[in-house]
This record gives C-alpha cells, sequence and structure tokens, in this order.
C-alpha cells in the first residue's frame, strides 16, 4: 500500500478501515503508522483525486488519534513517527519529510540574496551554515542563529511547544535551529532557515478542481 513511498489509490481507499484498525490495542500503532506514510503521498499524481476528498473526516479522525499519542516517556523514534503523522494527517508534507531526530541533519537552501547554494547543518557535527566543497567539505562554517522560542509562529511553535510539553528535549533543541536563521557564507546576509527552506521545497497544495482544469480549458 505505500511501496518506498509511492502510493496508489487502493492506498487511499484503505485509509477508513486503518483508521478503524488504528482504534485498537493490538494494531492500532502500526496501522496509525501506514496511514501516516499514505497520507504523506497524497500529493503525488495518483489518479484518485475523488477518493481523497472522500476521506477529508477521515484524515481528520486520524491526525486526532495521531495527536493524541503523542505523550510523555515515549522513545525519541516513536514520538517522532506521531508527530511526522500527525503532519501528514494535516496536509503539511514539506514538514513531515524534513524532520527527523537532528542527529547529523543538512539540508540545501539557496541564499536569498546572492542564490548561492548555502548547506544548513543541524547536529552532532554542529549547527552552522557552509558553503559545501565536495572536496574540502564544509568550508567556513558560520554558527546558526537558533529562534526565540517565545517568537515561534505557525507550524514551528506547534511544533516546538508539543516536543518541549512532552519532554522531548533533542527534538526540541533542533526546531529552535531549524527555524532559526543562518548567515550566507558567501555574502554575509542573514535569512530565515524555515522560510527559504519551504519557498524551495513546498509541494502545491492538493487541489481536487486541479484534476478537472485541463478539461475546462
Amino acid at each position: 500500500m505505500c511501496h518506498q513511498g509511492t502510493i496508489t489509490p487502493a492506498s487511499i481507499a484503505a485509509l477508513p478501515q486503518l483508521a478503524d484498525i488504528a482504534k485498537t490495542e493490538d494494531a492500532g500503532d502500526w496501522a496509525l503508522d501506514l496511514a501516516g506514510a499514505i497520507a504523506s503521498g497524497l500529493l503525488q499524481p495518483h489518479g484518485a483525486d475523488e477518493e481523497v476528498a472522500r476521506c477529508e473526516a477521515t484524515l481528520a479522525e486520524l491526525r486526532a488519534m495521531a495527536a493524541a499519542r503523542l505523550r510523555s516517556g515515549l522513545d525519541g523514534k516513536i514520538y517522532l513517527s506521531r508527530l511526522r503523522a500527525m503532519l501528514a494527517f494535516d496536509g503539511q508534507i514539506l514538514w513531515f519529510e524534513a524532520l527527523d531526530d537532528f542527529a547529523d541533519s543538512f539540508v540545501t537552501v539557496a541564499c536569498p540574496h546572492c542564490d548561492a547554494p548555502v548547506t544548513i547543518a543541524v547536529g552532532d557535527y554542529g549547527c552552522y551554515s557552509s558553503i559545501r566543497d565536495w572536496n574540502l567539505g564544509d568550508v567556513h562554517q558560520v554558527p546558526l542563529r537558533p529562534a526565540v522560542p517565545h517568537e515561534l509562529t505557525g507550524t514551528g511553535r506547534m511544533l516546538h511547544e508539543s516536543a518541549v510539553r512532552d519532554g522531548q528535549q533533542r527534538l526540541a533543541w533542533g526546531l529552535m535551529y531549524l527555524f532559526g536563521q543562518a548567515e550566507c557564507p558567501g555574502c554575509g546576509s542573514v535569512f530565515g532557515i524555515a522560510d527559504e527552506y519551504a519557498a524551495a521545497n513546498a509541494p502545491a497544495p492538493w487541489d481536487f478542481a486541479r484534476g478537472h482544469t485541463k478539461d475546462a480549458l
């Protein structure tokens, strides 16, 4: 139903049954994880837009279940899986794909001022921006500027507050950098990491009408 991230119309049709299984004790967590993986692929060209539209209430129910299972004391990997599933059910595919355990995280964004490809590192090797040289490595590393918790907004604030509430210190720490600022090693300009990452990677929002626009034109 979800092979290496690829889904089919049958995957989407299975979501209501997976929601029912997710309510059970024995296989509930497994079903919720699988449903989250399927939901993360809803923006793919799967040819089942009508089926997605019919699953709106199911996705909302799954989102509520994932949120209810975020609690203190969970293993970090399990917690992250629940949080990513919640994002997928919410339609926030960008952050579903970007979120990880921040042990060794790297993303590349374009500097909004000089367009240089800036590597952003958050993890055990440091938290910095750099211009990556494939022979020399990350040269000219500049420390990142973490966000201030009370200044976070939107998805960043929701994710950070959830992690803090449930004692996920490593996740909360990494989020402060992901939603913080970086300095371009090339031109010295400062920019928001999450803003530039979203500008370059955000998928087009799902729209039932888009599957019918071609005929109308």
